[in-house]
């Protein structure tokens, strides 16, 4: 340890002035790679290593203090070996210098995945950062023009593309559109609070200018005529649209492998699914393929993928985001809905596409609050921001079936919160388990009634046949995938009517008792909290035979959307044993129209959390972050 510490000396100084040195003068083979992180328990931890010559990697070891001396021996792929009190363990990660500077990116412990705590990879003590802002900042400084920020976005997506299949339509005019500001900046004209933004949309929002398929084949090629309200609000704003995003078909899906077109991949782990339905818009976030993307919430769809992939994923109250142009799935439930790298920055989209919207009768006439003007700089932040507010942690969603690494997870960010101030106690919604089969009984039967309008003949392809009906059936055959086959089945079944009563109108009835029960809990506390989701990512392929098990994925989400009520997830933590690489989101619900409050706990939340750098293995570097 010693001749360690020796050995920073003398190399840390070397490197700091090799680093203002021209990339070509630092060949990665001749520079050993010290990285000192300090841990919560007090210690430090030492890594060190050698790059190799032919490649961007380095190898080495990892020293940490461990409890006690327990001699070195091998250990299963998870558990470090240990030597006199110090775990040992080995290292990959990549290293590369860009404009003179090196930058060690992530961390791994075995060749299977690039990194296995990517928390310590990346700076520990940075914070998460505002992209939206920094964006804004270096077009206002004109250190970056809005077309090479553009053109960094895009040369990222098509780069990484390949490996997770999350666009699927890359913008023609993005390019163009980012031109067309930078003249705007250089007339010195006011810029919108989206300016210069690389924003990607759900392939089920409408724009004008790109194809909008709803990731099923019976819409394939459809352009439609119009933008939808949220997007054209993102345009209005200045930002620039890179793409539309994969989806399961119509919304109906929690993996994107429902999709018609392609699985969508995560980007912590690409044999695994980035969760659905909005999952290549938050596969996109997580991989920086844009700074922020929009997605839609039926049941659990911006929230299971934001905890799948390590964002912030926001779904407002119902009514607070126009509905107009969002291709609808089940008209009570669905909600435009936004996913980020920060709290920060959803809450800018928010303050950007919410409001009152005459083509939809839905939406909510409440004033819009200026969302990104209340949250406190951390800096501004007292020991315990959050004292005197009460949280409860919904009882029914942190027993059975869930996993044991994601309740341990979520009880560590419940005592983080206790620990900013926080009260924190157990409340049971009596009604709990009975959202999920009344969600599927709803939803299934307001989506049987909304895909009605695809027969043909007012949209996408048309399967000739001799006879309207005949027509009618072999399009709908031909253009649906088994999974909304599966659903507009429920659903008409759920509507006929010998079992209207039965099932549709019970349901119903369980609605009601599901909102009550929300309204007694947020009577007594300010926001509740849960998992967003009962696992961490499972395998592509995994669910997709058992529809059954992957409805029950939604357990956590689906009664947020029947009361329609806000909800935030945010990155809390990762997952233990095999599953340690990967990201959990932690949920927070709150009153109607109490987005504000929703956005306040969450950023102190993830300003204030340890561990705050979530950066997929994907990117590769830091640098790209």
């Amino acid at each position: 340890l010693l001749l360690l510490l020796l050995l920073m000396g003398m190399v840390i100084p070397t490197l700091h002035s090799l680093s203002q040195a021209p990339a070509r003068l630092l060949p990665c083979s001749l520079l050993p790679i010290i990285i000192c992180r300090c841990h919560s328990n007090g210690g430090l931890h030492f890594s060190f290593g050698f790059p190799p010559v032919a490649g961007g990697g380095f190898s080495g070891v990892s020293l940490r203090p461990g409890r006690r001396c327990s001699g070195f021996s091998p250990k299963p792929q998870h558990s470090a070996p240990r030597f006199c009190g110090w775990s040992v363990r080995l290292l990959i990660a990549t290293c590369s210098f860009h404009s003179g500077s090196a930058s060690v990116a992530s961390a791994a412990s075995s060749s299977s995945s690039i990194v296995s705590h990517v928390c310590e990879a990346a700076t520990t003590r940075q914070r998460q950062s505002s992209e939206i802002l920094r964006i804004r900042e270096a077009l206002l400084s004109r250190e970056r023009s809005a077309l090479e920020i553009t053109e960094e976005y895009l040369s990222r997506l098509r780069d990484i593309e390949p490996h997770i299949k999350s666009f699927l339509f890359v913008s023609e005019v993005a390019l163009k559109e980012a031109e067309e500001l930078d003249r705007k900046i250089a007339g010195k004209e006011e810029l919108g609070p989206l300016a210069g933004v690389p924003v990607g949309v759900k392939d089920n929002l409408c724009t004008h200018d790109m194809p909008s398929t709803g990731g099923s084949k019976i819409l394939e090629g459809y352009r439609p005529p119009f933008d939808a309200a949220a997007v054209r609000k993102l345009r209005e704003a200045g930002a620039v649209l890179i793409g539309k995003t994969n989806l399961d078909e119509f919304g109906m899906g929690s993996s994107t492998e429902s999709s018609a077109f392609q699985v969508t991949c995560n980007p912590w782990d690409v044999a695994r699914v980035p969760g659905g339905s909005s999952g290549g818009s938050a596969a996109a976030v997580a991989a920086r393929q844009c700074a922020c993307a929009l997605g839609s919430d039926t049941g659990g769809s911006i929230r299971q993928p934001a905890s799948f992939c390590g964002v912030v994923g926001l779904k407002p109250s119902y009514g607070r985001i126009s509905r107009f142009g969002l291709m609808a799935f089940a008209s009570s439930l669905d909600v435009v809905g936004c996913l980020c790298t920060s709290v920060m920055d959803a809450a800018i989209v928010l303050e950007v596409i919410a409001g009152h919207d005459s083509l939809d009768a839905t939406s909510s006439s409440k004033e819009v609050s200026q969302y990104a003007a209340t949250l406190i700089p951390v800096d501004a932040m007292k020991s315990r921001p959050l004292d005197g507010l009460r949280i409860g942690l919904v009882k029914e969603t942190i027993g059975g079936g869930i996993d044991t690494a994601v309740s341990s997870a979520v009880a560590a960010a419940a005592n983080h919160l206790e620990g900013l101030g926080a009260s924190i106690s157990e409340v049971s919604l009596p009604s709990f388990s009975l959202g999920l089969p009344a969600y599927y009984i709803l939803a299934s039967s307001e989506a049987s009634s909304n895909l009605a309008r695809y027969d043909g003949i007012r949209y996408g392809p048309r399967v000739c046949a001799n006879d309207l009906i005949s027509m009618y059936m072999n399009t709908r055959a031909h253009g649906f995938g088994a999974e909304v086959k599966r659903r507009s089945l429920m659903g008409t079944y759920a509507l006929s009517a010998g079992f209207y009563d039965a099932f549709y109108k019970r349901a119903q009835q369980v609605r009601t008792l599901i909102q009550d029960d929300f309204k007694s809990a947020l009577k007594d506390n300010n926001l509740l909290i849960s998992p967003a989701a009962p696992t961490v990512a499972y395998y592509i392929g995994e669910k997709v035979n058992d529809p059954l098990s992957m409805y029950a994925g939604d357990i956590a989400t689906v009664n947020v959307n029947l009361a329609g009520l806000p909800s935030l997830v945010v990155p809390c933590g990762f997952g233990s044993g095999f599953s340690e690489h990967l990201p959990v989101g932690l949920q927070f619900i709150g009153n109607a129209f109490g987005e504000e409050d929703l956005l306040q706990v969450g950023h102190i939340f993830e300003q204030t959390l340890q561990c705050s750098s979530f950066v997929p293995p994907v990117l590769k570097c830091t640098s790209c972050a």
